[in-house]
């Protein structure tokens, strides 16, 4: 168990500094990645930035995730999922819309007139808080890629071990610190969970 987010980022940072990972930009995932991506971006000394994917919900669950969309619509979802709920064509058209809206709306307001992110040739260490299906990590993979990444690294402080096998399709290497078998939820693994405002989360980036 972790006492917080950036207890995990450390715990995380030195696993990433043991296996030799260089980082040429940090991409935190909002909100709760960004205090992880603080410490891991600290240790390899190397710039914060943030990826942005919300979930693609499904019909009258707000809470079950059948995929997530990047802001730049960068998408991915459980077919799996899709066909256990239900979901049409035209439905997930205009769920994966509004997650990719959302996406780029919160992209705007993390990055505050940055120029757009240019990953040409980077090596990039993509960092959330933990991962439960890893939808919200494929689709930022995705979003990374389509911006030339070089070498795409994931790394969590937690996930179970179905989500870290869907993820290695993605990544040039997944680095997890902790991977239960029994899982249930991310927060399951914190002492201290709170949720982080975005005034909060955004104030990693300046440190």
């Amino acid at each position: 168990m972790f006492a917080n987010r950036t207890a995990a980022g450390r715990r995380l940072a030195s696993l990433l500094a043991e296996r030799g990972v260089a980082a040429d930009v940090v991409l935190a995932v909002p909100r709760g990645g960004l205090p992880t991506g603080r410490a891991v971006a600290d240790e390899l000394e190397a710039p914060l930035d943030v990826v942005v994917a919300r979930k693609v919900s499904a019909p009258h669950n707000d809470e079950l995730a059948l995929g997530a969309a990047a802001s730049d619509g960068a998408v991915w979802v459980s077919d799996e999922l899709v066909d256990r709920v239900g979901a049409d064509d035209a439905y997930l058209d205009r769920e994966t819309a509004r997650a990719r809206d959302e996406a780029a709306a919160k992209e705007r307001r993390y990055r505050e007139g940055r120029a757009p992110l240019d990953l040409s040739g980077e090596r990039v260490v993509v960092v959330d808080d933990g991962a439960a299906t890893g939808a919200t990590a494929l689709a930022c993979l995705r979003r990374a890629d389509a911006l030339g990444a070089g070498r795409m690294t994931l790394a969590l402080p937690v996930a179970p071990p179905e989500a870290v096998e869907r993820l290695r399709g993605e990544a040039d290497a997944v680095v997890v610190v902790e991977s239960p078998a029994s899982f249930g939820a991310v927060g399951r693994f914190y002492r201290d969970f709170d949720q982080v405002d975005d005034e909060a989360a955004r104030s990693y980036l300046h440190d």
